[in-house]
Formats: C-alpha cells, sequence, structure tokens
C-alpha cells in the first residue's frame, strides 16, 4: 500500500473517531433536558458500534452508510419507546457527523441560511434575511471542530495546519469557506462560510427584493450585450458577486466566457461555451502556486469573447487592464467605500504590480475600464445599487486624476416606521461614451 493511500486511509479513520474522545456523542445545546441527555447517549452508543466495525480500507457510499445505520438503529431501538420524528433525527444526525460537517451540516443544508460564523467550538453565528443571530447549538469540543476543518480543505485539495494557518476553500455546494486556525485566532478555529443561492441570483429577483428597478437593469443589459467592461464595486457583503453572477446573464449566448476566480462561486448556466478557472495554493506535495494573473495571462490565449475576473485585490489588477486595453471585454468586482474611492484602490493595485507612473497607470484604467456599478448595504440591513459611473476616456488636466460621470444615484427620502430606508434612484447625467453602442447595434432604453 502506497504512502499516500495509508495517509488518505488514517485521515479517514481519525475523522470518523474523532468525536468519540467525549462521550457525550456529536453535540449538546446549553440548555439541555432529560430526554435530550438520552438522545446523546443513543447517538453516541449507535455511532461508537458504527465506527468499530467500519472497514476504512473500502470506500463505503452514502447509500451503504444509511444502511449501516439503520441496520444498527433497528437493533439498539427494539424495545425502546422512540418517536417516527427522534428516529429521524438520529439518523440524520449520526450520518452527517461521520460522513457530512456534523452539526453545521444542517445550516449549510437551509437555504434561508446566508452566512455561517464559527468563533471557536463554543460560539456559532447564522445570518437569515441580513440579520445575525446566535445559533443554540455548539460543538462538542474543540478536536471536533477541527476535525470538520480537515474535513472541508481535504475535499478541495487544500492544507490547513499551524504552519500555514489560514485558507480559503469551498463546500460542494459552492458555498465559499474562510479558515482561520490557531494561534492566529484566539478563540479556537475560525470558520466563516458565506453560503450561496442554489438557483443563481437574477436580476428580476434583486428588483422584487428592491436592489434596483426594472429601467436600471434594462440600461444595464445594453451595456452588458454591447461589450462595455463593467467594474462592481461594493462594502464587504453588499452582494458585488452575486449581482455579478445577474449581470452575467445578459452575455450573449453564442459568447466564449472565461471565469476566472480564487474559489468558483460565479454560477453563469445560460453560456454554453464556458471555461472556469480557479486560482490553487501551493501545497506540501510540491504542486505550484497557481495565482489569479497566471489565469488571466494563460486566458488571453484561449480565445475568449468575455473574461469574468470574481475579484482583484492585488496586482493581478495590472494583467485584468491589460486585457482589457488589448480590445477583451472583460468584468470584475472589488472592494472600496465608492465608485472613485475604487478607482484609487485600483491605482493602488497597480502599483503592487507593477512599477510605472501614475499617469501612466490613471490612463490605463481610464483606457480600460467603461463603467462601475457601485453596491451597498444600509443601515436597514437591504442591498442596493447606489451608484452607476461612467469612466471618462481623458484625465483632469490640472490634477491629473482620473475623471468620472455620474449617471444614475440612489437618494434616500425617508425611513418607514419599520426602519425600512425608501428612496429612488435618479438619472444625473448622459453616457458620453457611445462608441460600442454604435458598432454593436444596441440602443439605451429611453426613461419610463
Amino acid at each position: 500500500m502506497s504512502a499516500q493511500r495509508e495517509l488518505r486511509l488514517q485521515f479517514r479513520k481519525e475523522r470518523a473517531i474523532g468525536s468519540l474522545r467525549h462521550v457525550r456523542g456529536i453535540f449538546f445545546t446549553r440548555r439541555e433536558s432529560q430526554v435530550e441527555r438520552r438522545f446523546e447517549d443513543l447517538r453516541s452508543k449507535i455511532k461508537e458500534k458504527i465506527i468499530s466495525q467500519m472497514d476504512f480500507s473500502k470506500d463505503i457510499s452514502d447509500e451503504e452508510m444509511l444502511a449501516i445505520i439503520d441496520e444498527l438503529m433497528a437493533r439498539e431501538l427494539r424495545n425502546l419507546a422512540v418517536s417516527v420524528e427522534e428516529r429521524k433525527r438520529l439518523r440524520t444526525g449520526i450520518f452527517h457527523s461521520i460522513r457530512k460537517l456534523d452539526i453545521l451540516q444542517q445550516l449549510v443544508d437551509d437555504p434561508s441560511v446566508t452566512e455561517i460564523m464559527i468563533n471557536g467550538a463554543d460560539s456559532i453565528f447564522i445570518e437569515r434575511d441580513g440579520k445575525l443571530t446566535k445559533h443554540e447549538t455548539i460543538f462538542e469540543s474543540k478536536e471536533k471542530l477541527e476535525d470538520v476543518v480537515q474535513q472541508i480543505v481535504a475535499s478541495c485539495n487544500r492544507v490547513v495546519n499551524e504552519a500555514s494557518p489560514i485558507v480559503d476553500a469551498r463546500l460542494e455546494n459552492g458555498s465559499r469557506v474562510n479558515i482561520v486556525l490557531p494561534p492566529i485566532a484566539l478563540n479556537g478555529p475560525v470558520i466563516t462560510i458565506r453560503r450561496f443561492p442554489e438557483n443563481p441570483m437574477t436580476m428580476d429577483r434583486l428588483i422584487r427584493f428592491g436592489a434596483l428597478t426594472d429601467y436600471l437593469r434594462d440600461y444595464l443589459a445594453v451595456l452588458v450585450k454591447a461589450g462595455y467592461n463593467i467594474f462592481i464595486s461594493g462594502g464587504t457583503g453588499s452582494g458585488k458577486t452575486t449581482f455579478l453572477n445577474a449581470l452575467s446573464n445578459y452575455i450573449p449566448k453564442d459568447s466564449r466566457v472565461l471565469t476566472i476566480e480564487d474559489n468558483a462561486e460565479l454560477q453563469i448556466r445560460e453560456v454554453p461555451n464556458l471555461v472556469r478557472l480557479e486560482a490553487r495554493n501551493a501545497n506540501v506535495e510540491g504542486c505550484k502556486e497557481i495565482t489569479i494573473r497566471d489565469l488571466i495571462k494563460s486566458s488571453l490565449r484561449m480565445r475568449p469573447d468575455r473574461i469574468i475576473v470574481g475579484e482583484v485585490r492585488g496586482s493581478e489588477c495590472v494583467d485584468m487592464l491589460q486585457a482589457m486595453n488589448t480590445g477583451h471585454i472583460a468584468m470584475s468586482t472589488g472592494h472600496s467605500n465608492s465608485a472613485e474611492d475604487m478607482l484609487a484602490r485600483i491605482e493602488t493595485m497597480v502599483l503592487m504590480g507593477m512599477d510605472i507612473p501614475l499617469p501612466a497607470i490613471r490612463g490605463q484604467i481610464a483606457s480600460g475600464i467603461d463603467i462601475i456599478v457601485h453596491l451597498g448595504r444600509l443601515r436597514d440591513r437591504s442591498r442596493k445599487l447606489l451608484e452607476i459611473c461612467e469612466i471618462k476616456k481623458e484625465l483632469d488636466s490640472v490634477s491629473g486624476k482620473i475623471l468620472t460621470n455620474p449617471l444614475f444615484r440612489f437618494e434616500e427620502t425617508h425611513e418607514s416606521d419599520k426602519g425600512i430606508i425608501k428612496g429612488e434612484w435618479r438619472k444625473v447625467g448622459e453616457i458620453k461614451n457611445t462608441e460600442k453602442l454604435l458598432s454593436s447595434g444596441y440602443k439605451l432604453p429611453p426613461l419610463p
């Protein structure tokens, strides 16, 4: 047996028996009744017997595992008064602790949960409908949480340990995961899971949520079809990736589209000729790191009609701008507090990758990026499109700064009795760069 296979078998066994370090079972809540204690004792007993009978040298399917659980449950619960609901809960809990993400699995499977934050073994917060609440269920131990961490990173060929305590990963359902381990995280292992909807968000759904209007949707759709280079900016949790995903639905279906991401999150389903690329960290097995910069450079040789970079954070901005300035149509996102602030951040990111004069950088930005769409999260937790700006192709003759031409802006009018922010989107300017509209044959929609 190869050393690599032995390691895999050892990890599989350790992951399965991890929760048996404590007799109490898989998890507990702070307010446990006598019924709950009985339930946990049953779960622990059945799980221990399952693990003792498992052959870790063989791959066991989920169906086979459930059959084993059913058989042992039938034997152990034969003379006990256990309701059908309790049996279902017991079966699911045992299966999740052995094959899934333990107590996190029910949250990952819950479509109403958008974010899961684990601040150590005894502190879990979740986000529903934009509101954070503390989850009553906690991990039985720090060791069990560490087992879940290793299960997550192993599933996507990543490594996290004390020597390399920070990692980005993703779950099987596409959810984005960030993990930070001690000694960096003082509370114990910290996991942040950003859950994405199974059905990708569309512009029509965003309109129903009040994020924008029908007219703004139609306006942006024309810009996408006409081939404008669009950059989406916003703060953390403002919905940049969601908006980019929805906007990509307007890319012509006959286009060859390449997506480039740190962790694959985009869910583009309407384009048949789609290539998805994902960056890779270096690992202990000697695999070379593949960066966003590497992928952008490679994508230019893959005959793309459209390039979508999930997010730019650093020197890869140089290559994205070079792609935009060599006839490639691109869209991307970035963190900022406003559209103008995004331009300053792009300047900084370019300087991280190339030492060239600032006027030259600004010229490249003004020439490459056509439109900035700025999103925000308001104090009532709602997400809205706050501003659409056109980037002028000439710099300010005095300051040398990049000039913007605001097109639309959200203006707050009042706050309802329930604390909901009301407002309207005002058109504040006309687009000046109409060359792409004219060459593509598209026309912007008239104001209603």
